[in-house]
């Protein structure tokens, strides 16, 4: 193992043990399963905007969105992350605020599947039952891919067998999140996003100090055909192809996907003052935009750096993806201390991997323990029992997830693009009009999580196959179709009873108030 690699690795296990240590920090302030899921409302405005984006960014920041402007250009990655940085704003803007007062009222429901269930009123937790199966199905895999990405990292930086590399990634993952709860995954989600961050600033320096200057850089994208331009993308051979006008629809829908994150969404219940949104808004704003236009200019500069010959060419779409990894280890292999920011950089991209996965092992805990067992299935249990059983579904969670990550060669973002489809189409109208409708009723919302659901498989694997004006990314036509169904089905049905309009009044009152 050469001078470089070892601290690279020391730089990475200092990382993790920091992790595991605010795990056994927080595992002391859980009295109770409010705590243990919720954090017992208690986030502050940075750690909740920080925790917020860092959860949502997973590892496509500094994989995904590098790799795809290395290879195609600026069309598709651009228009991307315009529609992510809209819907992050969007969320903020609409939903964080009105969730946070609304959820605490409506009997202090403590997961998303509880907030649909007590909003409605639905006792026999039909809702509940429906959202639980919702959040398993779709965060599973979801989790799974976390997993599989962090074996991947580990078996390329360090040569070490696939399995064993993302069996090690998910025990640390499990650990501190099992011991700390949610507030050890948002409190650690905040120190990701720094190192996020960090890691992002040194690649842009480092490359455009590596590739002679901003000009060269700027040079070199304008020399390549489409390679800036939002209407025109490249194929990985660099053949033109047209960016059309439905292709951009279809592209900015991802911003769509806010609206029913449960992970992103729980942040906003948890806040532990509802004043003090606004400022979470800006700093989540600012960084969204700022992160996701320097991970596409990352992409920009790995391509000027091929084209000298400083890296290597990455001609396939999982190739570019390993693009920051290339810069990373180049850097490596000047100085210890270069090599010790390299392993920060390595970090980084561990950091977007582990902030996404803590919360969704959670998020899915919850959703089997809270809701399914004590709620659809009524099991009763003690509070000392409640938190043992919510420490343990969320280890047989995350032992599940790497079931499915043990295939080495499955796709991480094809996974990740599927499932958040997934959760747009099915809470996001739901949420939104739970929120902003007072006629919607659980008829509508029972109608739009199915319509939702159903519409993504349908439009995925039968519809969007056949091309042409049809091949829209799923998230959109389903989205339609679920809140459709919500305002028909609750229109048809008899209105929400008296206690519920009444709630739904008493919340606008305060937040008006």
């Amino acid at each position: 193992m050469s001078r470089s690699v070892i601290c690279i690795l020391i730089t990475i296990l200092a990382y993790l043990a920091m992790m595991v240590i605010i795990g056994f920090v927080y595992s002391k302030k859980n009295s109770n399963v409010n705590d243990f899921y919720l954090g017992g409302r208690k986030l502050g405005p940075l750690v909740s905007a920080m925790s917020a984006e860092a959860s949502d960014m997973s590892s496509y920041l500094l994989m995904g969105l590098p790799g795809l402007a290395y290879l195609c250009g600026t069309a598709e990655v651009g228009w991307t992350a315009i529609g992510l940085a809209a819907g992050t704003y969007l969320n903020w803007l609409f939903v964080a605020k009105r969730l946070r007062v609304y959820s605490q009222k409506c009997r202090n429901s403590i997961t998303i599947p509880d907030f649909f269930s007590n909003r409605f009123r639905d006792e026999k937790h039909i809702l509940m039952g429906i959202s639980a199966v919702i959040i398993l199905v779709f965060f599973v895999p979801y989790t799974a891919s976390g997993f599989s990405a962090c074996g991947k990292l580990f078996n390329q930086l360090f040569g070490w067998e696939y399995h064993t590399a993302m069996i090690i990634s998910a025990i640390i993952i499990i650990l501190y999140t099992s011991l700390g709860g949610f507030l050890a995954a948002s409190f650690t989600d905040l120190i990701q996003s720094i190192v996020m961050t960090t890691a992002l600033a040194i690649l842009v320096i480092y490359g455009v100090y590596t590739a002679g200057g901003l000009d060269n850089v700027m040079d070199n994208a304008k020399s390549l055909t489409n390679y800036l331009n939002f209407t025109q993308t490249r194929t990985a051979e660099g053949e033109p192809v047209p960016f059309s006008f439905i292709s951009i629809v279809s592209t900015l829908a991802w911003g769509l996907g806010y609206f029913g994150m449960p992970h992103i969404l729980l942040r906003f219940m948890a806040i532990d003052d509802k004043n003090k949104i606004k400022t979470s808004r800006r700093i989540a704003s600012v960084w969204v935009v700022i992160a996701m236009g320097v991970a596409v200019f990352i992409g920009i500069i790995g391509n000027a750096l091929t084209a000298q010959g400083h890296v290597k060419s990455l001609p396939t779409s999982a190739e570019s993806e390993t693009v920051v990894l290339e810069m990373a280890t180049i850097l490596s292999k000047h100085s210890i201390p270069a090599a010790l920011v390299a392993g920060l950089i390595f970090a980084g991209i561990l950091a977007c991997t582990m902030s996404t996965s803590d919360s969704q092992l959670l998020a899915a805990s919850s959703s089997l323990s809270e809701n399914l067992l004590k709620g659809v299935f009524r099991v009763k249990l003690s509070e000392k029992t409640a938190m043992l059983t919510a420490r343990s579904v969320l280890i047989v969670i995350a032992v599940l997830g790497v079931i499915l990550a043990w295939d080495s060669s499955s796709s991480v973002f094809r996974v990740v693009s599927f499932a958040w489809a997934g959760f747009g189409a099915t809470f996001g109208p739901l949420m939104l009009t739970s929120l902003f409708w007072k006629r919607t009723n659980k008829y509508g919302a029972i109608a739009g999580l199915i319509t939702g659901g159903v519409m993504i498989f349908v439009w995925k694997f039968a519809v969007r196959p056949m091309g042409g004006s049809l091949d829209i990314y799923e998230l959109l036509p389903a989205f339609i179709c679920a809140l459709v169904a919500i305002i028909v089905v609750s229109l048809m049905t008899p209105a929400p009873d008296k206690e519920i309009t009444d709630e739904f009044d008493a919340v606008k009152a305060e937040l008006n108030s």
